[in-house]
C-alpha cells in the first residue's frame, strides 16, 4: 500500500514539501486497521530500540494488533513488578499516535488498568509524562505509577511510536523492553482474535470506572518556576520565539507564555499531521528535527528577528536553539553552555552533583566539566542510562548529542528522568536575560577557553555480519598504536562511567576521537567524530578510523 501517488518530483531539502508529497492520512490510518502483520516477516514483528518500538501502517510495522499486542504485554509485565497504581497515557501529534491511543486504552480498560489520560484528549509531551509519573511517585503511601507514550519522536508523518516509562518516570531498561516484545510478538503469532489480549470498545474504555482525567498543562505548566528562574525575564525586552513544529506541546507554550513570558511570540501553533509547514530534511523527507538545519530552515531564515528562538520536536523531548548572532546552535555546543551556566547559577545544587554524557557527546562537555571541578559520567547512547543519578541527585545534567536533555530543579531534587526539550528552550532565554549574551556568544566563551572542537557524524557500508562483529569487538582486536599523528590514550568498548558495554568502540587522544557503533535499521556503521585541532585533522580521523574499524571486523 502506499501513501501516496509515485513521487515524480522529490522534496528539495529545507524547502518546503510539495503537496503531491504530503502523506495521504486517509490511507493511512485505513491501513493502521486493515494490515495485519506476518510475525515471521522480521520487520513487522515488534522491536523495542532505544525509543520504544517504531513503524508504519503501510509496512505492516506499526498497527492495530501490534498495538493491542505491546499494550496487552505492558499489562502483564507491570503485574510481574508489582506495579498497581495508575497508568499515565500519553500521545503526540503524529497520525497514528490518534487510533494507537484508541488501541491502547482500549486495552487497559479490559484490563481493569487505572488509566489518567488528558483532561480533553489532548497531546501530551514525553516530559510531562515523566513529571507526571514521578510527581505521583512522589508520595510513598500510593501504589506506584507508570506511563505510556505515544510516539514516534521527530519520525516522518507516516511514523508510528510506542514507548513504555517504568515507575523510574525515564525510558524502560532493556530488561524491561526485552521482557515486553517477546511477550507481545507471541501474542501476535498467535492470530488476530487471540483471547489473551483483552479489549473492549471505545466508548466503554473512556467511560470506564478506572479510565480518568488529568490536567496535565496545568501540573506541568506550574511547576516550571521550580526549575527554571524566571525572574530575571520579567519584564525583558529580549525578542523571543517559539516553534512548536506542530507538535505535542502546542497547547503548553500558550500557558507559558501567559504564566511567565508574555512576549514570548508562538510560531505555527497549529496542528497538521501532514506537517506541511515544514521544511524538509536533508534527503527530502518531512523530519519534525529540531537539530537539523533543513528542518529548522524556517527559523535560521528569521533568525534576525528574535534574540533567541527555539523549537522541540514532536513529543517535545528534544529542543533546538536559534540565536540572532550564531543560528542554529551544534546541540553538543549547547549542552556544553547548559553545563557552564546551570553549575555556576544554580546555588542550591550540591558541589558533589555531577554531569552526564553519552560517550558519542562532544569532549568540550569533559573539559567544562573538569573546568568546573565536578565528576563526569560517560555513559552509552541511551538516556535510561541517567535515570538513575537524576532520581538521588547525583547528577544535575543529563544531554546526549542528538540534543535530548534533562537538569534538576533549582533546589536539587528530580524534574524529569526522560528528556524534556521544552526546558532547555526556556533555560536560553535565562541564561541570555542573566548574562547580556546568547548561548551561541557564550559558546564561543568557551571555546576561547578550552578550545574549539570541530565534529562530525557519517555513515560507512557494513554487512549484518560485520555489524555483529563490530558490536562485539574486545579492545585487544585494535591493533593501532596512533591515531590521526596522536598516540592512543584509550581504546574503550565499555563506558567508562558505567562499565556498560557500548555495542561498538570509542578510540581516544589528547585532541581528538571517534566512536563507531552499528545502525539498528540498516546495514551501515556509524562514525562519530571530533578534532580540537581542526577540520583537516578531523578528515584524518574519519579516515583512519573508518580503516581500523574495517581491519577489525573483516
Amino acid at each position: 500500500m502506499s501513501s501516496s501517488p509515485a513521487i515524480q518530483t522529490p522534496n528539495q531539502p529545507g524547502q518546503p514539501p510539495l503537496p503531491a508529497n504530503l502523506v495521504d492520512l486517509s490511507r493511512l490510518i485505513t491501513a493502521y486497521y486493515s494490515l495485519h502483520p506476518d510475525p515471521h516477516v522480521p520487520s513487522q514483528r515488534v522491536a523495542f530500540g532505544t525509543s520504544g518500538h517504531r513503524g508504519s501502517s503501510f509496512a505492516a510495522s506499526f498497527n492495530d494488533d501490534h498495538i493491542a499486542a505491546i499494550t496487552q504485554a505492558i499489562v502483564e509485565y507491570r503485574a510481574t513488578q508489582h506495579t498497581t497504581g495508575p497508568l499515565f497515557l500519553a500521545k503526540d501529534t503524529h497520525a497514528l499516535s490518534e487510533p494507537a491511543f484508541a488501541t491502547a486504552l482500549e486495552v487497559l480498560a479490559a484490563n481493569n488498568v487505572e488509566t489518567i489520560i488528558d483532561e480533553h484528549l489532548g497531546y501530551t509531551p514525553t516530559p510531562v509524562l515523566s513529571h507526571a509519573i514521578l510527581t505521583r511517585n512522589q508520595n510513598h503511601k500510593l501504589h506506584r505509577a507508570d506511563g505510556i507514550v505515544i510516539t514516534p519522536s521527530h519520525n516522518p508523518p507516516e511514523d508510528g511510536g510506542f514507548k513504555y516509562n517504568p515507575p523510574s518516570g525515564g525510558p524502560a531498561d532493556t530488561t524491561a523492553t526485552k521482557w515486553i516484545e517477546n511477550r507481545a510478538n507471541d501474542l501476535i503469532a498467535a492470530g488476530p482474535d487471540n483471547p489473551a489480549i483483552k479489549r473492549i470498545s471505545w466508548f466503554r474504555a473512556l467511560s470506564a470506572d478506572k479510565t480518568y482525567r488529568h490536567d496535565y498543562i496545568t501540573a506541568y505548566v506550574n511547576d516550571l518556576a521550580n526549575v527554571i528562574d524566571f525572574g530575571p525575564l520579567r519584564n525583558t525586552t529580549l525578542k523571543l520565539a517559539v516553534d512548536p513544529l506542530g507538535g505535542a506541546g502546542v497547547h503548553y507554550w500558550p500557558r507559558i507564555a501567559e504564566k511567565y513570558l508574555p512576549s514570548l511570540q508562538i510560531l505555527n501553533p497549529n496542528v497538521d499531521a501532514t506537517f506541511r509547514f515544514m521544511t524538509t530534511d536533508w534527503d527530502g523527507r518531512i523530519r519534525m528535527d529540531c537539530s537539523s538545519p533543513y528542518a529548522m530552515a524556517s527559523l535560521i531564515k528569521n533568525k534576525a528577528k528574535y534574540d533567541v528562538a527555539f523549537a522541540a520536536d514532536t513529543d517535545h523531548d528534544r529542543h533546538g536553539i536559534v540565536t540572532r548572532t550564531t543560528g542554529l546552535l551544534n546541540p553538543n555546543h549547547y549542552l556544553a553552555v547548559c553545563i557552564q551556566y546551570l553549575f555556576t547559577n544554580r546555588p542550591e545544587w550540591s558541589e558533589k552533583v555531577g554531569i552526564g554524557k553519552t560517550l558519542v557527546s562532544s569532549s568540550i562537555i569533559d573539559r567544562v566539566a573538569k573546568g568546573l571541578n565536578r565528576p563526569m559520567l560517560e555513559v552509552p547512547v541511551g538516556f535510561k542510562w541517567f535515570v538513575d543519578g537524576l532520581i538521588d541527585g547525583s547528577l544535575g545534567f543529563g544531554g546526549e548529542e542528538s540534543a535530548g536533555a534533562t537538569f534538576l530543579r533549582r533546589n536539587g531534587h528530580v524534574w524529569t528522568t526522560d528528556k524534556d526539550g521544552l526546558i532547555p528552550g526556556l533555560l536560553s532565554a535565562e541564561m541570555t536575560a542573566r548574562t547580556g549574551k546568547d548561548p551561541g556568544q557564550l559558546y564561543v566563551e568557551l571555546t576561547a577557553k578550552y578550545g574549539n572542537p570541530v565534529y562530525e557524524r557519517i555513515d560507512a557500508a557494513a554487512t549484518k555480519d560485520q555489524k555483529a562483529k563490530l558490536g562485539k569487538l574486545s579492545p585487544q582486536q585494535v591493533t593501532a598504536e596512533q591515531l590521526a599523528g596522536e598516540p592512543i590514550t584509550a581504546i574503550l568498548t565499555e563506558a567508562p562511567g558505567n562499565d556498560a558495554p557500548i555495542g561498538g568502540l570509542k578510540v581516544t587522544t589528547e585532541n581528538g576521537w571517534f566512536a563507531a557503533r552499528p545502525s539498528g535499521t540498516e546495514d551501515v556503521y556509524k562514525i562519530y567524530a571530533e578534532s580540537f585541532k581542526g577540520k583537516d585533522h578531523l578528515k584524518q580521523i574519519q579516515t583512519e578510523a573508518q580503516d581500523l574499524v574495517n581491519k577489525a571486523i573483516r
